[in-house]
This record gives structure tokens, sequence and C-alpha cells, in this order.
């Protein structure tokens, strides 16, 4: 009940506050426990194809157990001490594993670039939420790399780590967000983490392959509540959201590109180079910057389901009536 607490708690200061910026969040002291760790590891095994996908499992293992391990000891400490200072660390734990209002914050600053018609500044705003080379981008093209980071970001960022601390509390919060965070450090197909980062990119996806899943049918329902196009959002779930080399990342990027009655994804450039991918959704409406307030709309609804289901599936386990 207390893990339950926590989360709900949690996921409301994430709503009022959003995600505090100094250098003792968890998520950096994961980031730098991962860099100091493949330091480490490079630095000791053979620098060819066996080292380093032996080095991969091995960061991998030393950065799940520390991060869940070191959250689980002080939690046992503090609610040692006494129950409701556990609850009230908990809870901050729980704060900073949830990203909804960062995400929605730095959406929101593509939305009003675009609104002040300064592509440029649009441009370089999106840029440091997407990954893929934005300079080649028009108005368009800005409005719909926002929407497709909310939207897939909505799995990974905001619903997965609900899911998974409802499930065990804050330390597997954690040690969804170590995972997550190796994925997003060294889970890349280049020359220096093909091998290396093998091992963290298929745990990520090993991670997100059932909460991706319910986070794209948690959002056509969200899109029910919201009077979106549930029966679009359902169609274009069912028949694109296989349309990614990521297991999971088009789940959510096609139920809401149904809703929306959009088509995102497609071709797009990295580091120079074009890479070709499928389309996601039908291109009924063209993508204007009020689709990134729909997509946000929709990330905070499919949340809230979430929350009330897999809240009253816990409650329901914690009295007992399961």
């Amino acid at each position: 009940m207390c893990s339950l607490c926590a989360v709900l708690i949690g996921f409301g200061l994430d709503m009022l506050f959003g995600d505090p910026n100094f250098s003792l969040h968890p998520i950096r002291l994961i980031g730098k426990l991962i860099e100091v760790s493949e330091r480490i590891i490079r630095s000791i095994l053979p620098k060819n194809k066996s080292g380093e996908l032996f080095g991969g499992i091995i960061i991998v293992i030393v950065v799940c157990a520390v991060s869940t391990g070191i959250v689980h000891a002080l939690l046992v400490f503090f609610y040692d001490i006494n129950t409701i200072l556990g609850l009230a660390v908990e809870s901050i734990f729980c704060w900073f594993f949830v990203a909804a209002k960062s995400l929605k914050t730095e959406s929101m600053k593509v939305y009003n670039e675009l609104k002040k018609g300064d592509i440029a500044s649009s441009r370089r705003t999106v840029s440091m939420i997407v990954g893929r080379d934005t300079e080649r981008l028009d108005f368009e093209g800005v409005a719909k790399a926002a929407v497709e980071t909310v939207a897939e970001n909505t799995s990974d960022g905001v619903v997965a780590p609900i899911i998974f601390m409802m499930i065990g509390g804050a330390p597997l919060g954690a040690l969804y967000k170590a995972i997550n965070t190796m994925d997003s450090m060294v889970g890349y197909k280049n020359s220096k983490y093909l091998y290396f980062g093998r091992a963290a990119a298929k745990l990520d996806d090993i991670a997100n392959f059932i909460p991706s899943r319910i986070s794209g049918i948690a959002m056509i329902m969200a899109s029910a509540v919201l009077g979106m196009d549930y029966k679009n959002a359902a169609k274009i779930f069912k028949r694109d959201r296989l349309k990614h080399k990521s297991p999971n990342s088009a789940q959510t990027e096609a139920a809401c590109a149904g809703a929306l009655g959009i088509r995102l994804a497609g071709d797009a450039w990295y580091f120079g180079e074009l890479y070709k991918k499928d389309y996601i959704g039908d291109a009924l409406n063209e993508v204007i910057p009020e689709h990134i307030l729909m997509a946000n709309r929709l990330m905070y609804t499919t949340s809230a389901i979430v929350l009330i289901i897999f809240g009253l599936i816990k409650f329901a386990f914690a009295g007992g009536i399961i």
C-alpha cells in the first residue's frame, strides 16, 4: 500500500513541479555509474568482439544491481525508522522516475516557436528532444517530430516506469530507469557500441515489450475519453504498431497517429545520412502545431488510465481482495 501511495504522490509531484534539475538526481547518478563502469570494463577486457560482448553483459549486471540495490537499501533504512519517512523518500524516488511534465514542457517549447513562425528557432528547439537531423525540416516536419517524441516517450518515459513501480515500488522503478538509461547511452549500432551495447539494447527491448503494448492500448482508450478518433486509433495501432526497427517504439506512435488522423515517421536524416522508414498512420490531416497539444493530452490521459487500472489491481492484491 505504501508503494501504491508513493507512485500516486510521485506522479502528482511531477505534475506540479516537473523533473527537478540538480547534480544528485538519481538518473544523473545512474548515468555517471554507466560512464565509470564502461571506462573500467573497457580498460580490463580485450578490445575484440568477444571482449566487448562480455563487457556489455558485465555493465548491465553492475548498473542494474547497484541502481536497484541502493534504492532498496535506502528505503529499508528509512522505513525502519518511520513509515511516514519511508513513504516520503519512496515518493520522491517515484517523482524522479516519471518524466511527464518535462516531456510536455519541452514539446511545448517547440509548439511556441512554431506559433511564432520562426522556422530556424523551431528547428533548434526540436533538436533538443529528437535524435535526427533537423536542418531540413519544414514547419510540418518540426511539428511531426515533436508529436512523435511525445507519443513514443509516453511509454518509456511515463507509463513503463509507472507499471514497474506499481509492481515493485521505487526499487523496480530504479531498475527500469537503469535499463532505459543504459540503452540511451550505449545501445547504439555504431562502431563503438555495436557489440558492447548489445546486451543493454536487448534488455531494453525486453523491459519495454509489455509496457509499450499496454501504453498503446491505453492510448486508444484515452482517445475515446478525449473524444478523438478511437476507432482509427485502434485501426492504425493494429496495422502499423510494428513498423519500426524496435519492436516497441511504434506502439504508441501508431495509436497517436490514428487518434489524430495524421501520418508520422517516414524517412529521416541522421548524422547527414538518409534513413528509409515506413510511414505510421494515414495523412487524413496535415500535421499542425495544435497536434502537439493533443499529443500531450493523450499522454496525460493515457498515464491516468494506467495509474487507475494498475492502482486498482495493486489495491486489490494489497487488501487481500484477490
